[in-house]
């Protein structure tokens, strides 16, 4: 019987991203498919036959989808491939956007002149990309008002906006009183 050792040190179960990455005999399946270093597709192999062929190039035998039937394993340098793979994910992290939400809030008794420049303010974070929920504040007995009467309050608002945006979530009853959310289209 031939005892095969990995290259190098013995490696440990390392994390990236809160993902455990398997190296060499951490590796619990049976049978691997593997991509050689040079990234060609070796076949499915046994796990031994494959620590072989890694230990043959000097290099490590890393589990890099281990969810897929059989797993995939990769015959790479352990530490250049933790060092892509965060690479990887500072990129795609550096690649999101965050859209914040900004929030305009009316009463009924709100002025025309406060109306625009509330509307211009909207416009303005609509231009940057932000979402926008506008609110219809109501206190007291206006809780009670007609609908209809209040929609048309809100509606009011909207018309005044100078930048081309789409309801994003439809004027609806908030605990406060009515919300509708914007974006820009």
């Amino acid at each position: 019987m031939i005892k095969i050792s990995a290259p190098g040190p013995q490696i440990t179960t390392k994390t990236v991203k809160n993902v455990y990455i398997k190296a060499n005999q951490n590796i619990k399946a049976t049978e691997l498919r593997v991509i050689g270093a040079d990234g060609a597709n070796l076949g499915v192999m046994k796990k031994e036959e494959a620590l072989a062929k890694a230990a043959e190039a000097g290099l490590d035998l890393i589990e890099i989808s281990p969810n897929a039937s059989p797993p995939v394993a990769k015959i790479t340098e352990y530490g250049k491939f933790l060092y892509e793979e965060e690479k990887k994910r500072k990129q795609a992290k550096a690649n999101t956007q965050s859209v914040e939400i900004k929030a305009v809030q009316i009463t009924i008794g709100t002025g025309e002149h406060d109306l625009a420049l509330k509307a211009k303010r909207a416009s303005e974070w609509l231009a940057e990309g932000h979402r926008i929920r506008v609110d219809l504040f109501l206190r007291g007995r206006a809780k009670y008002m007609d609908p209809k009467f209040l929609r048309e309050r809100v509606e009011r608002i909207l018309r005044l906006i100078t930048v081309d945006y789409k309801i994003a979530d439809s004027i609806k009853k908030s605990p406060k009183g009515m919300s509708v959310m914007i974006e820009k289209s």
